[in-house]
């Protein structure tokens, strides 16, 4: 038996080596740095240890803007990246002969580079001297006034951050879910059928409850992704986020580090743990909502 653990352990050695380099010993010094007050990063020097830069960084009104901005993305893009994600996949489940090529058309969004879909969604929106933007003309075509969708009111700013994020995400979501609704097996279907269940209780009491966990697994990984939100920023409105009111969490924390009021990596790692906290909490709230209402 023991030469059997030992071996094992040597198996493992490599991983829990890897785990330990890149994953334990980073979250052990970001929780160092954040307790030392007045570090100073020239000489590697610091006046004292407490609670001081998680104190700084929740009294700075850019980390608060940046939460704000960050929660309200969160909320926004999560149920509703999902949702029409689902109606999608529930299309081309239906649509059997053409269900392969509005997969591929789905998809080529997500392996598009992130800052050229920015580029094409700041020509779309954005107003300037020469053009008023593809969407203004659409809204002028309306009766609407334009609207400057990447310098003007924070509301339009906001908007555009979120539609980008929809558009980001869903090409992933609605290939696991097609990919959920192939694997549910066509029985169930047919004995609903001939129970003379309606579509809509099918669809509640079969559909939903077997597609259960791939729809959990989207909901985790969106609100993580939501939360590490920064590039989707960067491409629509440049990287002096704070100035545009458009930062974010993770943001906020590169400026820290890397920005124009960089190389605090005290403050920077106490935003990181705030975020770190923040995640866990809402991660053990959906495993404990998941107990009831997803199916394995």
């Amino acid at each position: 038996m023991y030469k059997n653990n030992a071996k094992a352990w040597l198996y493992l050695l490599p991983s829990v080596l890897f785990l330990g380099l890149f994953m334990v010993y980073p979250l052990v010094d970001v929780l160092v740095y954040s307790l030392e007050e007045g570090y100073n990063s020239a000489s590697q020097t610091f006046s004292g240890v407490g609670l001081y830069n998680y104190s700084f960084v929740l009294h700075d009104p850019y980390f608060l803007q940046a939460v704000k901005n960050t929660f309200i993305l969160v909320i926004i893009t999560v149920p509703l990246s999902t949702g029409f994600a689902l109606l999608i996949s529930l299309a081309l489940n239906s649509i059997k002969a053409l269900r392969n090529l509005f997969q591929t058309i789905y998809f080529l969004p997500y392996v598009t580079n992130t800052l050229a879909v920015g580029l094409v969604f700041m020509i779309l929106f954005k107003k300037t001297e020469y053009s008023e933007g593809l969407i203004n003309l659409l809204i002028n075509v309306f009766g609407g006034s334009s609207v400057d969708f990447i310098d003007g009111p924070y509301w339009a700013k906001m908007f555009v951050l979120c539609f980008y994020t929809i558009w980001i995400v869903l090409p992933f979501k609605i290939l696991i879910l097609t990919s959920a609704l192939a694997s549910v097996k066509q029985d169930y279907y047919n004995a609903a059928k001939v129970d003379g269940a309606s579509k809509f209780r099918i669809f509640t009491k079969i559909t939903l409850p077997m597609i259960s966990p791939m729809l959990f697994y989207l909901i985790i990984t969106g609100f993580i992704g939501a939360f590490k939100a920064y590039s989707d920023a960067v491409a629509l409105f440049g990287t002096d986020l704070n100035a545009a009111q458009m930062n974010t969490i993770v943001g906020y924390v590169y400026d820290m580090l890397y920005g124009g009021s960089g190389w605090y990596p005290s403050y920077a790692s106490a935003a990181a743990l705030i975020l770190f906290a923040v995640v866990l909490t809402i991660t053990c709230i959906n495993l404990t909502v998941s107990r009831r209402h997803v199916q394995y």
